[in-house]
């Protein structure tokens, strides 16, 4: 299978054979209500229980499965395919254990608000709760990961239960739904009838705002002098990216960009003051910390984003929050002016009305300070600085590839020395922070995006977690560009231990990792390594010449820590400098 494949029939012609009230299997109908919500791709991994759909699949030319290696990597590849798409991402897994090694990441998608349908098996209908071989309660297991959970007890349900799946998967605050299979009921016959309107008694989002609320924050933009933006996930997740732009053009308010936020607005903006937080910018948190109005839009002040709520935001008189999901406004940060609603809605009414605020001497503050106090690192000709890789592979691509980090000191580094440009640009693991993410995600991102350069930014210590799936990067030609940042140790734990725990190192030593160069090899694949700059430019140059997938083994020091660093416990005015101080 390759990333690109050509249809079989026209896409009238399969709607046509797909929606024909055929007598059919559970497993036929499961197929075939996937292709009419116009999934593309399945990540997955069979076993018993799920037998019935694999054996539905054979034959079954335009439905397309990517069989991973491990069932984490397929969830973390429909992960990426739906972060880098704003399409339902999709895996399916057996019973007992496939299901359970799902887990991690449902509750990564749940905490980034990521649309996926996660489809398991189960044991036979009357074999549930009797501890049968494989058996796991796998819906009680995600009730707290999952937007919503289904156990299908009746092969009649199964067109209606796939379809409001997806709408609640991809409606409102977004996130995963579980839909649980037995095995019988894959087997079971039917008329296949496909659903096609959705009514969920309770649930009904509210997309379009209360324009009063609106009118509030434009007031107080217009009253404002030290007016910030933070913007986060939710305006990816939006497609609110244009909006905001106009927004921000329009009020002349400087914007900080969360983690998950990053891609949702051009770094290159005159008004751009970088990631806010823990490890923000140091105008960035500046601007915060001396704000009149602070604006949420997307992002729920996360606690790496606020740090000591005791003394966030000291100088705010008004704080407004614009999100989807009320339960998120008021809930960390008292809120003044609470604007709930789809983020693209809220911002297309508030372009109507909105006037700048009275910011032109606070942006030349700002302006001033984002020179004086720049990001920076020791950069040497004698050494390979982890920073120095992410500027090089920012520069070569323009800022347009789509980049999945793992999750450590490279994502944060990352996130403070690529320059994005496009939304959904960025993919990584923000609220649940998880390791192994990064590589499988890339390759459900080229899944999703077949003409797009995919770089995989990874440390040496997560992309062990999920290194199995270089298999089928190889098998499929996928042409994922996977950089490993080696520093030979656990490098944010060491960080932490430096500078918080008085040099005590405990168990970060990663120098027994396998030589990630024959690693490759032995998958099919292309394996590079660079430990000067020199030998960083040619071999980065040489995978992007190579036209499919490639590891890039870039050696770094150990001692190198991200800064600027707010410690647990200080506020975001507390920052460690570094090399800066």
């Amino acid at each position: 299978m390759n990333v690109q494949t050509e249809p079989k029939r026209s896409k009238e012609e399969l709607i046509e054979k797909l929606m024909k009230p055929d007598l059919i299997t559970g497993s036929e109908i499961l197929l075939r209500s996937l292709l009419l919500e116009g999934v593309d791709c399945v990540f997955g991994y069979p076993g018993g229980a799920v037998l019935y759909i694999y054996d539905a699949m054979h034959g079954f030319d335009d439905f397309n499965h990517l069989l991973t290696r491990h069932e984490q990597g397929a969830i973390h590849a429909a992960d990426g395919y739906a972060r880098s798409t704003g399409k339902v991402g999709v895996c399916i897994a057996t019973s007992g254990p496939g299901a359970t090694n799902l887990v991690t990441g449902i509750a990564t998608a749940y905490m980034d608000s990521v649309p996926l349908v996660v489809i398991t098996g189960n044991v036979a209908t009357n074999f549930i709760g009797t501890d049968a071989f494989q058996e796991a309660d796998i819906t009680g297991i995600t009730m707290p990961i999952t937007k919503h959970s289904y156990l299908v007890r009746d092969v009649n349900d199964l067109p209606r239960i796939i379809h409001e799946a997806f709408h609640i998967a991809n409606s409102g605050r977004k996130g995963p739904v579980l839909i649980d299979i037995p095995k019988d009921v894959s087997a079971h016959k039917t008329i296949f009838k496909p659903a096609k309107d959705v009514s969920i008694r309770g649930y009904n989002p509210t997309v379009q705002p209360n324009k009063l609320q609106v009118d509030k924050l434009i007031k107080a933009i217009e009253e404002a002098e030290r007016p910030v933006i933070i913007a986060g996930g939710g305006v990816v997740y939006a497609d609110a990216s244009k909006e905001l732009i106009e927004f921000v053009n329009k009020t002349q308010i400087p914007v900080a960009t969360t983690l998950l936020g990053l891609s949702g607005f051009p770094s290159a903006h005159e008004l751009w003051l970088g990631m806010p937080g823990m490890h923000g910018t140091f105008t960035a948190n500046t601007a915060i910390q001396n704000a009149d109005l602070l604006i949420s839009i997307g992002s729920r002040f996360d606690d790496r984003v606020t740090m000591n709520l005791n003394g966030f935001a000291p100088k705010v008189k008004k704080i407004a929050h614009i999100d989807v999901d009320p339960a998120e406004i008021g809930k960390n940060v008292k809120t003044d002016i609470p604007c709930v609603g789809d983020v693209k809605a809220v911002l297309e009414y508030a372009n109507t009305k909105a006037k700048p605020a009275k910011s032109g001497a606070w942006i030349a503050e700002l302006q001033e300070s984002k020179e004086k106090f720049p990001l920076k690192y020791g950069n040497t000709e004698t050494e390979l600085k982890p920073q120095f890789v992410i500027e090089m592979i920012s520069e070569t691509t323009k800022g347009e590839a789509i980049i999945t980090t793992d999750v450590g000191q490279h994502q944060m580094w990352a996130a403070q020395f690529y320059r994005f440009k496009n939304p959904r640009s960025l993919v990584t693991s923000g609220g649940l922070g998880t390791m192994g993410f990064g590589f499988p995600s890339a390759i459900g991102a080229q899944m999703g995006n077949p003409d797009k350069l995919v770089v995989s930014i990874n440390g040496d210590g997560g992309v062990q977690m999920c290194a199995q799936e270089l298999a089928i990067c190889a098998i499929n030609n996928i042409p994922v560009k996977v950089v490993i940042i080696n520093n030979q140790v656990l490098g944010m734990v060491r960080q932490w231990q430096e500078i918080i725990y008085d040099n005590r190192y405990s168990h970060i030593d990663l120098a027994g990792s396998p030589d990630f160069v024959k690693l490759a090899e032995a998958y099919g694949v292309k394996g590079l390594r660079a430990t000067t700059k020199e030998e960083a430019r040619r071999a980065w140059q040489e995978a992007l010449d190579t036209p499919g997938p490639v590891v890039i083994d870039f050696v770094v020091p150990k001692g190198e820590n991200v800064f600027p660093m707010v410690k647990a416990g200080d506020t975001i005015s507390d920052m460690l400098m570094g090399d800066s101080e």
